[in-house]
């Protein structure tokens, strides 16, 4: 595990823990919690997708590494254009 990754996942639980303190220390009602966590669903899906999806960082040495990871629907249609 990369060093990056573990502080990825240690900002997610401290995140996590911190929601679950707000919830039973402040008495945050948890229709308010889920009604937040459902309006960052999206935009944080979007951002996570988009930095390990590699979008815009597309590396052609990375297709001869992985030739499966395209499919032959993929490369005709690329060689259609």
């Amino acid at each position: 595990m990369s060093k990056k990754h573990g502080l990825l996942m240690l900002a997610c639980c401290v995140l996590g823990m911190g929601v679950a303190a707000a919830v039973f220390l402040f008495g945050v009602p948890l229709n308010k919690v889920f009604t937040g966590l459902l309006l960052l669903l999206c935009p944080l899906s979007h951002l996570i997708m988009m930095r390990f999806m590699g979008h815009g960082n597309h590396n052609p040495a990375a297709d001869e590494k992985n030739p499966a990871c395209h499919t032959t629907t993929e490369k005709s249609i690329q060689s259609n254009v």
